[in-house]
């Protein structure tokens, strides 16, 4: 499977149809992959991109840190199927040099990233099937 590292570029409110819209972007390419996420997951998102640091962990904090306690790191998040329009993702987590896969909504998964510092890859053929050119 080819994968395309991507990076979030933009959070989009439409508020005509009153949905919330992330954008990644090709890091190398011009292609544009915009996905419908649910409120709590945009204001996580928000909220890390904002410095805001809640006096208690939030889920996505809390399960980053019973990860990093468990030994284990999230190396990476794989958006990698589309099917009947809802996107699948998948979130690696590393410890001790072997690689734990967990299935994971997309929305999730940006926002576990973004917390980590990890990488967000998306398979190449959902850029194709889902892709905006730029």
């Amino acid at each position: 499977m080819e994968l395309k590292e991507m990076a979030l570029v933009r959070i989009k409110i439409d508020e005509n149809r009153n949905e919330q819209v992330i954008i990644l972007r090709e890091k190398e390419g011009s292609r544009y992959l915009p996905m419908v996420i649910g409120m709590a997951e945009v204001n996580a998102i928000k909220l890390k991109l904002s410095g805001i640091k809640p006096p208690r962990p939030l889920t996505h904090d809390l399960l980053l840190e019973t990860a990093n306690r468990l030994g284990g790191t999230l190396s990476k998040v794989l958006i990698d199927k589309l099917e009947n329009n809802t996107f699948y993702a998948k979130i690696v987590f590393a410890r001790n040099g072997d690689e734990v896969s967990v299935d994971a909504r997309p929305s999730d998964s940006v926002a576990l990233a973004l917390r980590a510092g990890s990488p967000i890859y998306c398979a190449e053929e959902v850029l194709n099937l889902a892709g905006i050119e730029e």
